[in-house]
Formats: structure tokens, sequence, C-alpha cells
């Protein structure tokens, strides 16, 4: 973190426990639908192989492909029935907010600890996410106005940006903030959002591991991994790290 202007910040499994709801309306989406298609079942495994910090259609998109399917693409007004690229990602959009309105979300209290930690020793900060849904997510958790710099899906669709793995929105983020990408680090816990972060030379690209696995983030470019953010506040408010339970060393979780 040293030397570091700026933090940007994926959404989902980053500052909010999302992830869940998105594994859950994927699952939903892609049982029955796979099951019809008579080839390999539906697992969690599909999800962070080839659906995880993607844009919504472009994880359809993957998913497909890993089956030898395909699809037309349709149009992002495609109603959730239709059998398009972009009815199968409405039709997955539509159980996200379902269960999203149903439940709720709160961030995860070590990433809240983290950003109040950041934002306190003067590092700005912005959320980067591939979510067309992040505006909604953000205001739901209560966080929304903790971050001036939104790059959702929407605004990455408007700026003509391409999605994750694509350095593109974490590159933008940057640009708003007026830094580098030398200047800031990236936190992800995608295996596709750590790809972004080491391709676009961000300053430090830090892994969070909520289920991906560590030695896949690390593969992916990850400079550093953890399990909960609120590991690195030693690093950002100065104190003795060997006073902490948690502590990672040379990048390793111990």
């Amino acid at each position: 973190m040293l030397g570091a202007r700026g933090v940007l910040f994926d959404l989902d499994g980053v500052l909010t426990p999302t992830a869940e709801v998105h594994m859950s309306a994927w699952s939903r989406l892609f049982t029955p639908f796979l099951a019809a298609q008579d080839v390999k079942p539906y697992s969690d495994a599909d999800y962070f192989g080839y659906i995880d910090g993607k844009p919504r259609y472009d994880g359809v998109r993957s998913l497909l492909a890993s089956r030898g399917l395909s699809l037309p693409d349709g149009d992002p007004t495609d109603g959730p029935e239709l059998e398009t690229v972009c009815g199968l990602g409405n039709r997955k959009n539509k159980a996200f907010n379902e269960t999203l309105a149903e439940d709720g979300v709160s961030p995860y209290p070590g990433s809240l600890r983290f950003l109040d930690a950041v934002v306190a020793a003067g590092l700005q900060v912005a959320v980067v996410t591939s979510s067309l849904n992040g505006e909604m997510v953000l205001t739901a958790a209560g966080l929304r106005d903790r971050f001036e710099i939104v790059v959702d899906g929407v605004r990455a669709r408007a700026e003509k940006l391409a999605g994750k793995p694509a350095p593109d929105t974490y590159a933008f983020g940057a640009e708003l903030l007026g830094l580098t990408a030398a200047e800031c680090v990236v936190v992800e816990d995608a295996e596709s959002g750590i790809q972004s972060g080491r391709a676009g030379n961000f300053g430090l690209v830090l892994g969070v591991n909520r289920g991906v696995g560590a030695e896949v983030l690390f593969e992916a470019g990850a400079d550093t991994v953890v399990t909960d953010l609120d590991e690195l506040l030693p690093l950002v408010d100065g104190t003795d790290p060997s006073s902490t339970e948690n502590s990672t060393v040379n990048g390793v979780h111990a």
C-alpha cells in the first residue's frame, strides 16, 4: 500500500457479499437450462471459471461456449423468457433482483473497516464493477454516498469500455480520480478482475479470496491475496503488524 494514492474496489465479493446472490442467480438460470441441453451439469466451478467478474452477457457466452453451445445475441431489451444471450442474461438478472429485494445486503465488516482506514489515510477511492446493478447494490448496502466515482456496467456501456479481463474500466476509474495506474491499488476477488488489474499495470493488484482460491488469484496476477481486507489495516493505519492475529506474509495468508 506504500506510495498508493487511490484504491479501486470491485463491488460484488469485495465490498458486499452479493457475489453469493449472483452465484445463486446463475445457478437458478443454468441448472435447468443445461439439463435441457443434455450436456455437463452446471456447478459452482463454472461460476468461478467462466462467469465471475465478467459483464453479464459475456458470462453467458463464456458458459455456453464451455459446453459447445451458442445462441443468437439478441438485444438487451429481450425479455427473460427468450432463448438469446441477452434473454438468458436478463433472466439471471431477474433472479438476482428478486433475491436482493427479499434478503437485502450489508457490506463485509472487514471491507468497511478497510475503506474507513484508507479514506482516513487520505487515499482516493472508487468502485469499478462489471455489474449493471452496481448503483442499486451500493444503495442497498448503504455505501453509495461513500463513493463519488462509480464505474459500473451501465457507465462502461455508455463509455464503450471493454469489460474485465480487459483493463479499460479500471483505467477509466483511475483517470476519473486524476491518478495514473501506477498510483492505484486494484482490489478484486475474481480471476478476470485480477487479470484486468495486471493487464493495466496497476501499482498493486490485491486479491480477496472469497472462494475462487488463493492459488488461482496468484496465477491470474495478484501481488498478494488476503481472506479479509481488515488483515491489511496495520499497513494503512501504521499499527504493529505483529499485534494482529491475521496477517499476510510475502503475499501468502498466514
